[in-house]
């Protein structure tokens, strides 16, 4: 190995450290908020998701840093490791584009017509993925000695490695338009009702935001597959994972604070009117008590 592929393969190492310590700092700001509006409230779909999606990353990425610093002893215990931090990867974006999609649904007034829509492309879009990660074994990890394991790809599959990651972006992509659309449509009725339009902007900056920060990391992620060498191939991928999982724990957790139902708050609509009117938890049995006091009967 010559001094240039060393240098690829150090920054493949630093990229993974720096990813992993932006996952580990955010769980550690975020914890007290997490206790509070997730541990201490009822388990509904959001919270699980949430949960699904943060510890899943945790755990995969942990594994992720004992195959990069830890010495392995063969190319066929690192190969058996590669496959298993792949399957991270997917099972994590699986997550992250599920929270999403309920996301949507709940947005668009939990419209069926939508979701059956949504999980259609969603499956597509998972088995063009699947295949491109799993359907061939043309790839190689290996053994450096004194170093770490380290994925090699053949210029074909890392067209089909690239070919997953470009399957996320459409998606993401696709429930960001949908985002902006609905946010355009509710935009009058929010003149109608303050407090859900804050509920509204949290939604559409949140998801704005997640769009544009992954957008700016996974092209470049997508763009080692096609233009990297074999060394810096699939370089960016544990940054982009780790970034993603990071960021819609954010985006659920905010929605927590201010609705009990997170992303599964809707919207619902009224005589073809869109009113920006999400749902809450009313306790009907709890007596109403006034502080005003009444004037006594003369």
């Amino acid at each position: 190995m010559d001094i240039t592929e060393k240098q690829q393969l150090l920054f493949h190492l630093y990229a993974d450290l720096v990813a992993n310590s932006v996952l580990m700092y955010d769980h550690a700001v975020t914890l007290p908020e997490e206790i509070t509006f997730i541990w201490r409230r009822p388990k509904i779909l959001s919270a699980m998701l949430f949960l699904v999606n943060r510890y899943l990353a945790y755990v995969g990425n942990i594994f992720g840093l004992f195959i990069d610093f830890l010495p392995a002893v063969s190319d066929e215990s690192c190969s058996r490791y590669m496959l298993a931090r792949e399957l991270f990867f997917f099972l994590q974006q699986i997550t992250v584009c599920l929270t999403l999609t309920l996301r949507i649904y709940a947005l668009y007034g939990r419209s069926r017509r939508l979701l059956s829509c949504m999980v259609i492309i969603g499956l597509a879009l998972t088995g063009g993925a699947s295949a491109g990660t799993f359907g061939d074994n043309s790839n190689t990890a290996i053994y450096i000695s004194g170093s770490d394991c380290h994925n090699t790809l053949t210029a074909e599959k890392a067209i089909r490695y690239g070919v997953a990651w470009i399957a996320v972006f459409i998606y993401e992509l696709l429930i960001f338009v949908l985002t902006v659309f609905r946010a355009y449509k509710t935009r009058g009725s929010m003149l109608l009702s303050p407090s859900s339009g804050n509920i509204l902007d949290i939604i559409f900056q949140d998801g704005t935001m997640y769009f544009a920060v992954m957008t700016l990391i996974n092209l470049p992620n997508i763009l080692t597959y096609y233009c990297g060498s074999v060394i810096t191939r699939g370089n960016l991928a544990v940054f982009t994972s780790c970034m993603s999982a990071t960021l819609i724990s954010r985006m659920v957790l905010n929605l927590h604070k201010s609705t009990n139902d997170g992303i599964l708050s809707t919207v619902v609509q009224d005589d073809e009117i869109t009113l920006g009117v999400f749902t809450t938890r009313v306790n009907v049995q709890q007596p109403v008590i006034s502080s005003h006091i009444w004037p006594a009967d003369s």
